[in-house]
């Protein structure tokens, strides 16, 4: 009875392992994309095996480069060969979808999806198109904050459902980008009025579940009126999904506190409160049993947080804290045992995760808003200046190369097969070797 046993298990293991392979192998296959802020996983990484070049300029490995229309920040994704953007008009009126063709450049579909009479103010720092969009298999989903949320079938080019009826002072402008979980949409909305997380059902856009930060602040002037509340309750962070300890947690991090909520709904599993902290626009990073992420702007930290917190979390949960050089817009980079980032103004650091250790500190230059990315063995920070500097992934600092392309670049880069594309304040590129 043994033998027969043995050849049945054998059966068996082969075909599991096929199976593993095949998933594998799907999994890599839908990591060649890049569907979202930060990349497949959300974590700025490139994915293995492409090659990218490390050097380019305006007349070197531009492989086409065209005029965008519109003003927007918000980052290119890539499904395919289709890049989908978003846009807006200066007035931030006309809200665009656009898809370009990933091979030639050319624009293959532009359309208008919403028309807002009276726009929210938004600061000149940032525009009306400033989230980033989001693809899963035959969809792509837009936003633009409050004013209007969009699916479009990225096959057929048609509108699946809109929604324009979410409410939030946006008020310096939106910046929130989409994720998505299981069978769910999940927006970010932290504005002057009111700040709130909600689910949507990704297939119909009807709200699954909402729920409001736990913690509003309201500083009261000595006319009993609320003083400076609308930048000191604004937030611009990109949730990320984690899973510690077999327990799936969403982590936003909101004005004045990072929360953990049950991604299925809504419920808030803890929060650490820091009540210096505003206008947080980074993407929280997870690794090593810890969530990394910047606080935000004024007293702008790094922190590092056991997610196994529960209710209030208390400072025991933080495991440490770096106060020095922390980027409060570009999201940071975790290689290894080493967290990467370059602060707003250009100094850029290599940081032990597991002690907050600074391991180095340089001056790179410049300033600084889009997200870097890394393929593990090089790390590409693109500035405000458009100049791009390239990095080893390596606890010693040491610069690769320095590309300088005509215009600023505000939006983080996305990935085509073997090849960047870069969004500026103006042109969008594709950089090869």
């Amino acid at each position: 009875m043994l033998i027969p046993n043995i050849a049945l298990w054998s059966m068996y293991a082969v075909r599991r392992l096929a199976c593993i392979g095949l998933v594998f192998a799907i999994s890599i296959a839908a990591q060649a994309d890049w569907p979202q802020f930060r990349g497949p996983l959300g974590t700025g990484f490139i994915p293995d095996g492409t090659k990218l070049p490390t050097e380019w300029s305006e007349s070197k490995n531009i492989e086409w480069k065209i005029s965008l229309p519109g003003r927007a920040w918000s980052s290119p994704v890539v499904s395919g060969n289709s890049i989908w953007l978003t846009t807006a008009d200066e007035k931030g009126q006309e809200l665009t979808a656009v898809c370009v063709d990933g091979k030639n450049g050319k624009i293959i579909f532009s359309k208008r999806l919403f028309f807002i009479e009276k726009p929210q103010y938004a600061h000149k720092f940032n525009t009306y198109a400033s989230p980033t969009p989001i693809i899963e298999n035959n969809h792509v989903y837009l936003t633009w904050g409050s004013p209007g949320t969009a699916c479009l079938n990225t096959k057929t080019k048609k509108v699946i459902w809109t929604r324009d009826d979410f409410v939030c002072d946006h008020f310096r402008g939106s910046g929130s980008s989409p994720i998505l979980y299981k069978n769910l949409l999940v927006l970010t909305f932290d504005g002057a009025d009111f700040q709130y997380i909600a689910a949507l059902d990704k297939s119909t856009g009807k709200t699954v579940w909402q729920t409001n930060r736990s913690v509003d602040f309201k500083d009261l002037g000595s006319d009993g009126k609320p003083f400076r509340d609308g930048d000191m309750r604004k937030g611009y962070s990109t949730p990320h999904i984690i899973q510690h300890n077999g327990i799936t947690q969403l982590i936003s991090v909101g004005a004045m506190a990072c929360y953990a909520y049950e991604p299925l709904t809504g419920k808030e599993l803890w929060r650490i409160t820091e009540r210096a902290q505003h206008s947080a626009s980074t993407r929280p990073v997870y690794g090593h049993g810890l969530v990394y992420y910047p606080t935000g702007f004024a007293k702008g930290q790094l922190l590092a947080v056991d997610p196994a917190a529960k209710g209030e979390a208390a400072d025991t949960n933080i495991k440490w804290r770096l106060k020095r050089s922390v980027s409060n817009k570009p999201s940071i980079l975790l290689i290894k045992d080493h967290i990467y980032m370059i602060a707003d103004g250009g100094v850029a650091s290599c940081v032990d995760a597991k002690s907050g250790e600074v391991v180095w500190s340089e001056r790179v230059g410049g300033n600084y808003s889009a997200s870097p990315v890394t393929d593990g063995k090089r790390i590409f920070f693109p500035s405000e200046e458009g100049k791009t500097t390239v990095i080893e992934a390596n606890p010693e600092y040491k610069v690769l190369a320095v590309n300088q392309l005509d215009d600023g670049l505000m939006a983080s880069p996305a990935i085509h097969k073997d090849a960047f594309i870069l969004r500026t304040k103006t042109h969008l590129y594709r950089i090869s070797k």
